[in-house]
Formats: structure tokens, C-alpha cells, sequence
């Protein structure tokens, strides 16, 4: 009796951990969907560990861009592109222009996400339903409108809270999942140490796919949109550690969970000279290595992880419009509602005319770099104004780490050109 009392104590502290995360949750909904899991598939499969580096810097770069912009919420109780329009020469121009190319990109994002999760759990039927595979299309397409008709009614009636619970049980069966499958398939250790070493595969995708990584690590939106959702958890200057906690552990969590689903794919595929382009063909090659549970684990997470970026997709444009507007997000608002519905049209047309979802994926993410340095460069110009800091001075170590950051960011924004002029020209 004593035993099963001290289990379900454990395990309501394990509930308790995973729900106390903060604004946290939300990077991780916004970086880790079906197009990063996309990519790193691609990039085990293809390259082993060569690009775990790419990673490693784009989750640091990312948790101090999520500490710096968190902490210019609680600062001056303003959000990022208000800041932007309201402190900046210029501001005005560049908050439209980045509303205009995060909107873009999530949005693309979203087509993708819908697509790959609707064949996933098409794929999953199928096995069961063997006369379904007559009706792919059908079956995809009303998958596709009853999930995204169904985020969208939940959108209708939810708070900042409710939206957080949601995200931690799919983030949390994500990590799970591929942790798991990490368990049944393993890349070598030294292939793991030599990825920390920098290089970019000699191959003529190598650049592109090197700015979609940075691109779906390293998301403007997820920076853009942290004050808002620190301010929708009522954090104040008082919360400034808890702030930097928040960051620190989003970040980690980003790299462990996109590195996890990096050497699945290496430990499963490269070593056996198989390349995957889809998510999907996961199920034929991961099968014979490691079982038939291994690929309903892994799908598990795919799903997991694409379901999960739905939520943060539908709320960037409404979110960023409100950000620009007054610095306030009112979610019972009629603008929120027809932006979020336009959204949700929007992210149906992808299935609607039966396209791969996986080219439109890669490209989005590759898109979302060139924001990047206009994010970065906005937030260095803020953060180093004394007088809108009101006398909090940013340190020469997040300076630097700042700098680092936008000199990163310019550096795979010209990468991300040079690899679509490669490939498409």
C-alpha cells in the first residue's frame, strides 16, 4: 500500500514538473513541428550526425534571443514590434515588413503541418482499414478540414492557459515518443562527437538544407511572440529569473528533442545507405531495423510534434498584428477570430490540391531566415537604449552572444540564397 502511495506521489510530481513549464512551451510548439522533424530526418538520414553542430548553435542563439526578448517584456511592460514602431527610426517599416514574412512562412509551415499529420493518420488507418488506400485523397483531405476545424473552434473559446496544457501533453508525448525510439536505434558516439565539429556536406542541397535547420531552430516568431505569451502568464519584473529559467530550459529541451529525432534517423537509416525524403517513408525503412513498434512510436511523435505546432501557427498572424496594434492580445476578439479563420483557409490548400507537403515545408523554413537578422538587429537596438531599459544595463556577454547571433544569421540568410539559387536555377 506504502508503495503505491509513494508511486502516484512520483507521479504527480512528474505532472507537476511537466505542467509548470511557462511561455517555454511555446518555443518549443513553434520550433519543433513536422517541418523541423522533416529536416532532421533528411539530415540523419543523409548526412549522420554531420550538422548536430548547426543545431547545438541555433538552440543557444535561441534561448538567449528568448532570455533578451522575455526580459524586455518584464522590463518595460512592452512587446516586441509595439517596441519596434514605437523607439526605432524605421520601426514602422521594419515591424510591417516582419509581420508580413513571419505571417508568410507560418503560415506555409501550417499547409505542410496539416498535410504530413493528415497522411499520418491516414497511413495509420490504412494498416487497419487495408480498402481505404482506394480513397487517399478523400480520407486526407477530410482529416485535414476535421482537425483544422477543430483547432479552430478550440481557439475560439480558449486563454493563454488553456492553450499552454494543450502544448505541454503534445510536446510531452513528442519528446517521449522519440526518446523511445531513440532507445531501439542509436547512431555510433563518435559520429556524435564529430558532428560538434563544423561542417557543411559537399553536395549541391547541403547550404539549403544547413538554413532550413537554423530556420526551424532558430524561428523569429518564437522571439517575436515571447513577450506576449510572458505577459498572457502575468509575469512581471519580479519573475525576471524565472524568465531566464523558462529560456534555458526551452532551448535545451529544443536540442535535446531535435537531436533525438536527428540520430534516430542516423541510426536507423544512414548506416543502412538509405536516404528519406518524407516522413512517411520512415515506415518502410525504420520497420525492418527495429519492428513494427518502433514506427508507431516514431509516428506517434511526428504527430505529436506537427499537432503541436498547429496551435502556435494559428496564433502568429493575430498575434503579431495585436503586438504592432497595442502590445495586447484579446482572443475573444472579432480581429483574432476572422485572421485565425483566414489562417485556417489558408492552410487547407496545400491538401485541398493534393500537394507534397514536404518541398512547401523545407522552402518555409528556409523563408523564415531572412526575417532573422531584422529580428535580431531590433531587439540589439532596443535592449542597449538605456533609457527604454530604464537603467537595466545589458551585459557585455549577451552583447556579444546578441552580436554573434546576428552575424549567425546573416551568415545562413546568404547560405539559404545561395542554396535555393543553387537548386532552383
Amino acid at each position: 500500500m506504502i508503495e503505491s502511495s509513494q508511486k502516484t506521489s512520483l507521479l504527480k510530481k512528474i505532472i507537476a514538473v511537466v505542467l509548470s513549464f511557462g511561455p517555454g512551451i511555446f518555443a518549443i510548439g513553434y520550433t519543433i513541428g513536422t517541418g523541423s522533424v522533416t529536416s532532421m530526418i533528411v539530415a540523419g538520414s543523409k548526412y549522420n550526425m554531420q550538422l548536430l553542430w548547426v543545431l547545438l548553435l541555433s538552440c543557444i542563439f535561441s534561448g538567449i534571443l528568448m532570455f533578451v526578448y522575455g526580459n524586455y517584456a518584464l522590463i518595460t511592460s512592452e512587446t516586441a514590434l509595439f517596441g519596434f514602431k514605437k523607439r526605432l527610426k524605421y520601426g514602422k517599416a521594419l515591424a510591417i515588413l516582419i509581420i508580413i514574412g513571419i505571417t508568410f512562412g507560418q503560415w506555409n509551415s501550417l499547409m505542410g503541418i496539416l498535410g504530413i499529420s493528415s497522411n499520418i493518420i491516414f497511413e495509420i488507418l490504412a494498416i487497419n482499414f487495408e480498402g481505404l488506400r482506394q480513397l487517399q485523397y478523400e480520407t486526407v483531405l477530410i482529416t485535414t478540414i476535421v482537425i483544422i476545424v477543430a483547432f479552430y473552434l478550440i481557439m475560439l473559446v480558449g486563454k493563454y492557459t488553456f492553450f499552454e496544457k494543450i502544448l505541454v501533453i503534445f510536446v510531452t508525448l513528442m519528446g517521449l515518443s522519440f526518446v523511445l525510439s531513440l532507445c531501439l536505434v542509436q547512431p555510433l558516439p563518435l559520429d556524435v562527437v564529430k558532428g560538434l565539429i563544423p561542417s557543411i556536406p559537399n553536395v549541391p542541397d547541403g547550404k539549403m538544407l544547413v538554413a532550413a535547420f537554423v530556420g526551424t531552430t532558430m524561428a523569429a516568431a518564437t522571439f517575436l511572440s515571447r513577450p506576449l505569451f510572458v505577459k498572457g502568464k502575468g509575469w512581471t519584473i519580479n519573475n525576471l529569473k524565472d524568465q531566464k529559467k523558462d529560456s534555458i530550459t526551452a532551448a535545451i529541451l529544443i536540442f535535446v528533442i531535435s537531436g533525438t529525432i536527428m540520430a534516430v534517423a542516423a541510426g536507423a537509416l544512414f548506416y543502412q545507405g538509405k536516404e528519406v525524403t518524407h516522413v512517411l517513408d520512415m515506415a518502410n525503412t525504420l520497420e525492418p531495423v527495429a519492428g513494427k513498434w518502433a514506427v508507431t512510436i516514431f509516428f506517434f511523435g511526428a504527430l505529436s510534434a506537427g499537432l503541436s505546432s498547429i496551435f502556435p501557427c494559428l496564433l502568429i498572424a493575430p498575434l503579431l498584428v495585436a503586438d504592432y496594434q497595442s502590445g495586447e492580445l484579446d482572443t475573444n476578439s472579432k480581429q483574432f477570430r476572422i485572421i485565425t479563420a483566414i489562417a485556417c483557409l489558408v492552410a487547407l490548400i496545400g491538401p485541398a490540391f493534393g500537394a507534397n507537403p514536404i518541398e512547401i515545408q523545407i522552402l518555409s523554413q528556409v523563408f523564415n531566415v531572412f526575417i532573422l537578422p531584422l529580428v535580431v538587429l531590433g531587439i540589439i537596438l532596443l535592449v542597449n537604449n538605456k533609457k527604454v531599459m530604464k537603467g537595466y544595463k545589458t551585459s557585455v556577454f549577451i552583447n556579444i552572444c546578441l552580436f554573434a547571433a546576428l552575424f549567425f544569421s546573416c551568415l545562413v540568410s546568404y547560405t539559404g540564397v545561395v542554396g535555393i539559387l543553387t537548386k532552383y536555377f
